[in-house]
């Protein structure tokens, strides 16, 4: 880390950490600790605010088509799979989008298509807590950092729980080859131990205050993400957490009734700029750039996010229009292509399971809507054959 960009930090300090190469050799350097988060907004432009005015249109905009459709929750699981592609790839792991809407959550031995599938598991999960109303601590976190971990090559020792050992974030440029790691490293994050677990807790603590008349939710749900990937609390998972923490701190708001928004392919985009914002917070308290390009991402991820929930549910009507035209007469079949709008791909054991009736009479159906062009078979396998509702893949990959 070239410290002599923190040590005239405005939001941090510097701290000496020491420790020793494999081979025995000893080294010391130093680690940004940032400052806890304030009460109150930090000083931001005029062009920020009108940046976080344009997010809060848009996530209003979200909000209120959500809040009128029949029920949004439909469309939750495929959002949940865009935003596991593309955080994902924001880390460095790639898995095409097409083969994350295909995969079961249960069943995926893959290790890289494993790690992009945990986080849907891990979003669900985290989800259902706050529908709930219940919040989270640092412990519930690390539980969600260790499910996240699962089955996957970056799974530790120490996954699901707070870092006990040192990381490094990136590598600058120009650095020697044989410069070590720790010195050679774009970010250093606090060290571990006790405090990194009490600054974790109080961030978390902040995430769920209310801060009302203080802090608009942009700016607080900006300056949240900021601060958690500053103390970079896991070993690994901490951006695609920091994102997933990006909508709960919405949710908590009252900003978002519904959490379909993904916020990540924007950022993925644009992954340069990303860093760089986040960086600017720890070596100049440059908050007004960081918060001005967060508040753009969400305002087009919302835009985003509302055009594909409006599309779905345009092709859900046409599926219900072209259902009359048939002979189909069951109502499981309605049932069926809401289940399809909600769910990319889906076996007939899973839709049986949805619909509450046999295998057999569940083939039935799906064939029936195949024949009528309704529903297509998604690959050709023999054993776990896959279907699909082919205008709603369209609209998944389009958008």
């Amino acid at each position: 880390m070239d410290v002599e960009l923190f040590q005239k930090a405005p939001f941090g300090t510097l701290v000496p950490i020491s420790g020793s190469l494999p081979g025995g050799r000893p080294w010391e350097h130093w680690a940004f600790l940032p400052n806890p988060l304030p009460d109150e907004s930090p000083e931001l432009s005029g062009q920020t605010y009108r940046h976080v005015g344009d997010a809060r249109a848009a996530l209003a905009a979200l909000d209120s088509t959500a809040q009128r459709l029949p029920n949004p929750k439909l469309f939750r699981s495929s959002t949940l799979r865009l935003e596991a592609q593309s955080t994902a790839a924001l880390e460095g792991t790639y898995e095409p989008l097409s083969r994350v809407l295909a995969a079961d959550s249960d069943d995926v031995e893959d290790p890289s298509l494993r790690e992009v599938i945990n986080y849907v598991i891990v979003a669900e999960t985290a989800f259902s807590w706050a529908e709930t109303g219940r919040g989270w601590g640092s412990s519930s976190l690390a539980n969600l950092q260790g499910m996240l971990m699962r089955g996957t090559t970056s799974d530790r020792e120490h996954s699901g729980q707070v870092r006990p050992v040192q990381v490094v974030i990136g590598r600058r440029e120009g650095v020697p080859l044989g410069e070590i790691p720790i010195k050679a490293a774009r970010y250093v994050p606090p060290p571990p131990g006790a405090d990194l677990q009490a600054r974790l807790q109080d961030l978390i603590v902040w995430m769920q205050a209310n801060h009302d008349g203080r802090i608009d939710p942009v700016v607080a749900a900006a300056m949240g993400h900021y601060e958690f990937e500053a103390l970079h609390p896991f070993h690994d998972g901490n951006g695609r957490l920091g994102r997933l923490l990006i909508v709960l701190q919405l949710y908590a708001s009252g900003v978002l009734t519904e959490p379909t928004l993904s916020v990540s392919t924007w950022f993925e985009a644009r992954r340069t700029e990303y860093y760089d914002a986040l960086l600017g917070v720890s070596t100049e308290g440059d908050w007004s750039t960081w918060v001005a390009f967060f508040a753009q991402g969400l305002a087009a991820s919302a835009e985003a996010a509302r055009t594909r929930m409006l599309a779905l549910a345009s092709v859900q009507a046409e599926l219900k229009e072209h259902l009359q035209s048939t002979t189909i007469r069951t109502g499981n079949a309605r049932v069926l292509i809401d289940f399809a709008v909600g769910h990319p791909t889906f076996t007939v054991a899973q839709a049986s399971k949805a619909l509450g009736i046999g295998s057999a009479g569940a083939k039935k159906l799906i064939d029936s809507l195949v024949t009528h062009g309704i529903l297509a078979p998604y690959d050709e396998r023999v054993y776990g054959r896959r279907f699909h509702a082919p205008r709603v893949l369209d609209v998944l990959l389009e958008h």
